[in-house]
Order: C-alpha cells, then sequence, then structure tokens
C-alpha cells in the first residue's frame, strides 16, 4: 500500500538529487528542478535528505493515500488541498488512508515536491531514483506518472515515526490530516520572485560576443518563453550576437550554463540539460540561484547581475549552511514534541 495516481496533473514524475558519475558516457544529471525544495520537504518528514520525490508541475495531481502517511509540500504553491481542505506548504502533515490530495491554481512557482515518510520506493537506476523521459530511465518504468499507477513507500526511519507519533497525539481521530504547529524560519527556505535577478558569471566564451551583447546580457530583461521544459529555459530579449562568426566543438555544459544559439535569444539549460553543447556560453547562473530559477513561471522577466567568483562561492556556502541549521532545528523540535 502506499499512493494510488487518480489523475496525473501535467507532468509529475519521481526525481530525487540526480544521477552523477556518468556524463562522460552522455547520460544526464537529472534531477529535481528545485533541489533545494526536495532537500526541505524530505528533511521535514524525516527523511535522508536526497529521497526520492514525487515532482509536481504546475496543474497537479489528484492522489490517494492508501494508508496512513507523513507527507511534507516544498516548492511552488499549487493550493493543495486535502479532501477539498487547505494544506500548507513546508511542514510535517499526518495523512489518514483514504485522503485525497489535490492541487488548484498556481499562486507561485513551477515545481512542488511531494516527500513522504520513507520515500517513493522505485529501483535506484545508476544510482539515483530520478526520472529520466527522453531515455526511458529511472523513476516509475522511465516516464510521467499515469492515472491508475501506484507507487509504495520506504522502510520508515526512527525520525519518520517519531514525527507520526507526534502528529497522532496532536490530532483529532476524525481528522483526515493534521498538520505540525511549526515550520522553519522563513529566513531558511527559499527565497522566490517572479522578476528575479539571478546572479552569474562570464562563462567561458564570454568575450566572443560583441560589446554591446556583452552589456545587454547584465542590464536588459528577458522574458521566459512557454516553450521552456525540463531541459531549457528559453529566453526572448535584447538579441545576442558574436563580434564574429566562429566554430566550436560541443564542450560540456550543466545545470545554470547560458547558451546561445545563432539566432541570438539564449537558452538556460536546466535539470535536464544534455551533457555537452555546441552553442557559445556567455555566461553560468550561480549554483545558489539555481532554485529560484527554476520556480520561475513562463511569462516572468529576469535579469542577470555580475558577481566575482568568491561571492558565487560565499552564498552556495551560506546556502549549505542555512540547509544544515534547517536539519538541527528540525531535530531538535522534534526531542521537544
Amino acid at each position: 500500500m502506499g499512493l494510488k495516481i487518480r489523475k496525473p496533473g501535467l507532468l509529475t514524475t519521481v526525481q530525487d538529487l540526480g544521477r552523477y558519475g556518468y556524463q562522460r558516457q552522455g547520460v544526464v544529471v537529472g534531477g529535481a528542478m528545485d533541489k533545494v525544495a526536495l532537500r526541505i520537504a524530505n528533511l521535514l518528514v524525516g527523511n535522508a535528505e536526497g529521497a526520492a520525490t514525487l515532482e509536481i508541475s504546475m496543474q497537479g495531481p489528484e492522489i490517494e493515500f492508501e494508508q496512513d502517511t507523513i507527507i511534507a509540500l516544498g516548492g511552488a504553491d499549487l493550493s493543495a488541498s486535502i479532501n477539498d481542505k487547505p494544506v500548507r506548504l513546508w511542514r510535517p502533515v499526518l495523512v489518514k488512508a483514504g485522503s485525497i490530495l489535490r492541487f488548484g491554481k498556481p499562486r507561485y512557482g513551477n515545481y512542488t515536491y511531494l516527500a513522504v515518510g520513507g520515500g517513493v520506493d522505485v529501483p535506484v537506476v545508476m544510482g539515483s531514483c530520478s526520472t529520466y523521459m527522453h531515455a526511458g530511465l529511472g523513476g516509475l518504468q522511465g516516464r510521467a506518472l499515469r492515472s491508475g499507477d501506484k507507487l509504495y513507500l520506504g522502510a520508515s526511519s526512527e525520525t519518520n515515526r517519531q514525527i507520526l507519533s507526534a502528529l497522532l497525539l496532536q490530532g483529532k481521530k476524525e481528522a483526515s490530516f493534521t498538520e505540525a504547529l511549526w515550520s522553519p524560519e522563513p529566513e531558511l527556505l527559499p527565497a522566490y520572485a517572479q522578476y528575479p535577478v539571478l546572479r552569474a558569471r562570464g562563462n567561458l566564451e564570454y568575450n566572443w560576443f560583441s560589446e554591446s551583447s556583452r552589456g545587454y546580457i547584465w542590464q536588459e530583461k528577458y522574458k521566459l518563453l512557454p516553450q521552456s521544459d525540463r531541459m531549457g529555459y528559453r529566453l526572448q530579449g535584447a538579441m545576442l550576437v558574436l563580434e564574429e562568426e566562429r566554430g566550436m566543438l560541443s564542450t560540456a555544459v550543466s545545470f545554470g550554463t547560458v547558451q546561445v544559439p545563432k539566432q541570438g535569444n539564449p537558452i538556460i539549460l536546466m535539470a535536464d540539460a544534455q551533457t555537452t553543447g555546441g552553442y557559445p556560453r556567455i555566461i553560468q547562473v550561480i549554483t545558489a540561484d539555481l532554485p529560484k530559477l527554476a520556480q520561475v513561471q513562463p511569462g516572468g522577466v529576469i535579469s542577470f547581475e555580475d558577481i566575482s567568483l568568491e561571492e558565487a562561492q560565499r552564498l552556495f556556502y551560506q546556502q549549505e549552511l542555512s540547509m544544515l541549521a534547517l536539519q538541527q532545528a528540525i531535530l531538535y523540535k522534534l526531542n521537544q514534541v
């Protein structure tokens, strides 16, 4: 018993932190689009932070719980409800067997993560449970979830059981779900924005671009097009051109690399980015800002800010310290309940 998918939504897949170590064989890293949201949702239910979750995009699925389950939702606010009563993000929730989770109109963001106590139990393929649909790899048969699919939960940990016990004591017997009375401090959660400024660094072909193009990339605003997906976010704005025509061999790219095809509109490579690309790389979005980037909805407007390598490293270090602080705060809270 576990989760039954009554309706699949727009795109619901199993994701974890990705498939590392196989890029030289052409296998993409993949994994969650917003890895920080996935990590926090897992910590809130007492899982290891990289456990397999469901990644839910925009129009969410309808999911029936076949057993009492501890869950946490993190990332985009897609107006989640259980048995038609609103349920909040970023906190542990005990859901009773037979209850149904639904999603409504997106309030902000693209991707919500549903973490369940014990994690989603699917086979580990090349070190990861993540679904890579282009290759039919990982997750549930390498594909998006469909109506009628059933997913099983992994074995519960001692922390999962502690959270379950605390919520059973707190909740009313007849309630279909019980939310924890606490949630992380807002400063420990990702700061999303509809019009974010993404911090970035000039990439290896930066100086190939004309002087005006190098100015545009830092000064102009770019609109996110609806043709964007897990592989790349397509932007529309000031056209970027090379100083002179050049040829280049395919070379390494990663999540956050901004490539510029010949037509001049940049593409930001996302979680399912290919391992190599043949377009000039103008800038690289810093790792700490990738969650903020992932949650920009089509039609959203972004801009870029040039920062130093040292500042990029400091921001990443600060993000990891926040994750550590959150983990400690959750353990402390569990010992208080």
